[in-house]
């Protein structure tokens, strides 16, 4: 079978090919899975450098998450063969066969098709691990999402506007605002550059942000700190702006805020009955038609070169799909 191969770890993808390989054998309590589509993640692109916190060692194939049917079960694993799901492992999404654990899937929503589920696992599980579960996100709330045009970042403007929370989102590049706008649909999108505080403090009426949601880190984690309410929290759910932020410990407390850090995956992993509550809250609110991913481009994975340079240059709204086998 065809699956993308990290062979070496390198700055700048040289050590990544599309290969055939033997199609892998079904574990006990593993599920084999005919993967129909697999979405791209910021992390696929870090484990190709060894910059992200988890870091298989080469040869792996790389790949979060995937959406496909299944070809092979254990009985008592709950799934059979021509079931629709979706999900994934660390590794292993970007080819046609994939064995992951029977606990690391889910059945599709109904209705969606197979793009739509590759793209919303994990940005959707993180976005509500952070604003639900560890957020305690409220109707009526006021919620500051950074780095908007990415997956997660959609998926956190997306979920908080369908929970009803009045939404901020923000993007590094003015040119990106228009197709944010029409997509997350948020009361306004601020450019995050310098000091992007007054025009929170205007759109909220001095409330400030009671949620600030900050896949981005960096100069916009520091002036974050300056848009979050009393009482507010501001979750850290990574960096891509490349600068890991700190903080003087007195400004959270003089500002009454928490600094919460968020990973959605070890939190189900730990935590998986809650794992479980919170897949089944997003299948229903997707079925409910009140969730919807963004999808910026959907390409075989034999071009996959083309979606990681998008997202390695930060071209992307909304998340790659690579449908393998073609």
């Amino acid at each position: 079978m065809q699956a993308l191969r990290v062979t070496a770890l390198s700055p700048d993808l040289s050590g990544v090919t599309l290969a055939e390989i033997p199609e892998p054998a079904r574990a006990p309590g593993e599920v084999l899975v005919r993967v129909r589509a697999a979405s791209l993640n910021f992390p696929d692109l870090l484990m190709t450098r060894g910059e992200y916190q988890f870091k298989p060692q080469p040869p792996f194939t790389s790949g979060l998450e995937f959406a496909g049917e299944v070809l092979e079960a254990d009985p008592a694993s709950g799934f059979a063969p021509g079931d629709r799901v979706m999900g994934g492992n660390k590794t292993g999404a970007f080819a046609e066969i994939a064995s992951v654990p029977a606990d690391k899937l889910s059945m599709m929503p109904q209705g969606m098709d197979f793009p739509a589920a590759a793209a919303m696992g994990a940005a959707y599980s993180t976005a509500f691990t952070g604003l639900v579960e560890l957020g305690g996100l409220q109707e009526g709330q006021w919620v500051l999402v950074h780095g908007a045009s990415g997956g997660v970042g959609l998926a956190a403007c997306d979920l908080a506007r369908a929970l009803g929370a009045h939404v901020i989102a923000t993007t590094g590049s003015a040119a990106k605002a228009e197709r944010i706008n029409a997509l997350a649909r948020p009361e306004a999108v601020v450019v995050a550059e310098g000091r992007f505080r007054e025009a929170v403090a205007d759109l909220t009426g001095g409330a400030l942000a009671d949620i600030v949601f900050d896949p981005v880190g960096g100069d916009v984690f520091d002036e974050s700190t300056r848009c979050v309410a009393f009482g507010g929290k501001l979750m850290v759910v990574g960096f891509t702006s490349g600068r890991i932020a700190g903080i003087a410990t007195n400004i959270p407390l003089i500002k009454g805020f928490s600094i919460v850090g968020l990973r959605a995956g070890e939190y189900a992993r730990r935590f998986p009955e809650r794992g479980r509550a919170i897949q089944g809250a997003i299948t229903r609110l997707a079925e409910a038609g009140a969730i919807t991913p963004a999808i910026d481009r959907i390409l075989p994975l034999s071009r996959w070169r083309e979606g990681f340079n998008a997202m390695a240059q930060r071209e992307l709204v909304g998340k790659v799909v690579f449908l393998p086998g073609s």
